[in-house]
C-alpha cells in the first residue's frame, strides 16, 4: 500500500492550521462535548461531537446527515474529523462520502469495553465487557445522538487495536445497528477461538453490511500473531460467503500499529462510503 496520498493531506492540514492563525480574533472549532450518564455501565461519559460544514446553514435545516461512532475517541478525534470534514466537503468538491457527524467516545477502561471475553490472567482484570459497551453504544449513545441531532439512520462504527477487534465483533452480531464497520488492525489474538467460532455461524445479516479491514506492518515477530491472522480469518469468511461477502482488506506495508490509522482512515471511509457518493 503506498503512501501516496498523505502527501497532500499534510498540505491540506497544515494550510489549515495557516488558515487558522492568519484569521486574528477568530475561533475555528472542530467539535464540542458532553457528558452522557450510562445506566447500563454506572457511570459517565465523555462523548465527542464534529458536526458538518453545513449543519448550521438556515437553508439546509431539513438536512439529515449518516453518523460514525469513533472509538479510542480521545485519541483519534482530530484526525477522524479533519478525514471526515475533507472527504465530505462540498467546499472542496471531494465528494467521496457524506457530510457525516462524527460522535466519539472517550475512554475509561479499553480492557473492560473492548473485548468480549475474559482471559485468565495472573493480575486481576475486568475484561470481557464488550456486550455491554455495545449495548450503552446502541441503546443509549444511539437514541441520545437520533434525538439530539439531525442523524440519518446509517451508522458507521470505527475502532483500531483493541477497539477494532469490539469493531469486528459487533459486525459479526447479526442484531447490529450499524450499516458498515472500519477496524483498523484489529486485535484478534485477543481470544481467537472464540472470534472463529462466531465467524463460522455468521448470518446473512452480516454479509449484507460493509467491512473493511485494514492490517498494519507488526514486523517479523509478529507476523504470525498479527497478519498471519488477519488474512486467515478474512480468507474464511471469503470462502464461505464469496461474491456476497462485502470486506475489503488492505495490508499496509510501510505502516506500523501506532501509524496505521491514518491511511486506514482515509481509504476504509473511501471504501465504505462507494455507494454514497
Amino acid at each position: 500500500m503506498k503512501k501516496k496520498f498523505l502527501i497532500p493531506l499534510f498540505f491540506l492540514l497544515l494550510f489549515s492550521s495557516l488558515f487558522v492563525v492568519g484569521q486574528e480574533g477568530e475561533t475555528i472549532e472542530l467539535g464540542h462535548s458532553i457528558s452522557l450518564h450510562s445506566k447500563i455501565l454506572n457511570e459517565d461519559r465523555s462523548i465527542l461531537f464534529s458536526l458538518p460544514d453545513s449543519y448550521n446553514d438556515p437553508s439546509k435545516t431539513d438536512q439529515l446527515y449518516p453518523i460514525i461512532i469513533l472509538l479510542d475517541g480521545y485519541v483519534h478525534f482530530k484526525t477522524a474529523s479533519a478525514i471526515v470534514h475533507f472527504m465530505g466537503s462540498r467546499t472542496n468538491r471531494s465528494y467521496l462520502m457524506p457530510e457525516t457527524i462524527v460522535v466519539a467516545i472517550e475512554n475509561v477502561d479499553r480492557e473492560r469495553d473492548f473485548t468480549i471475553t475474559k482471559l485468565q490472567t495472573k493480575r486481576a482484570n475486568t475484561m470481557g465487557g464488550g456486550k455491554k459497551f455495545l449495548d450503552f453504544i446502541e441503546k443509549e449513545l444511539i437514541p441520545y445522538v437520533d434525538n439530539h441531532y439531525r442523524a440519518a439512520p446509517h451508522r458507521t462504527l470505527i475502532g483500531h487495536s483493541l477497539g477494532g477487534l469490539l469493531t469486528v465483533n459487533a459486525y459479526l452480531d447479526p442484531h447490529s445497528l450499524f450499516d458498515a464497520y472500519l477496524a483498523i488492525d484489529p486485535s484478534i489474538w485477543w481470544d481467537e477461538t472464540t472470534m472463529e467460532s462466531r465467524m463460522a455461524s455468521m448470518n446473512p445479516t452480516s454479509i449484507d453490511k460493509k467491512l473493511y479491514w485494514a492490517t498494519a506492518n507488526q514486523g517479523e515477530a509478529n507476523y504470525e500473531r498479527n497478519k498471519k491472522r488477519h488474512d486467515r480469518f478474512v480468507a474464511m469468511m471469503e470462502e464461505r460467503w464469496r461474491d456476497k461477502l462485502q470486506v475489503k482488506q488492505d495490508y499496509f506495508e510501510e505502516e506500523d500499529h501506532r501509524s496505521v490509522p491514518l491511511p486506514a482512515l482515509y481509504e476504509g471511509l473511501k471504501y465504505l462510503n462507494e455507494t454514497h457518493k
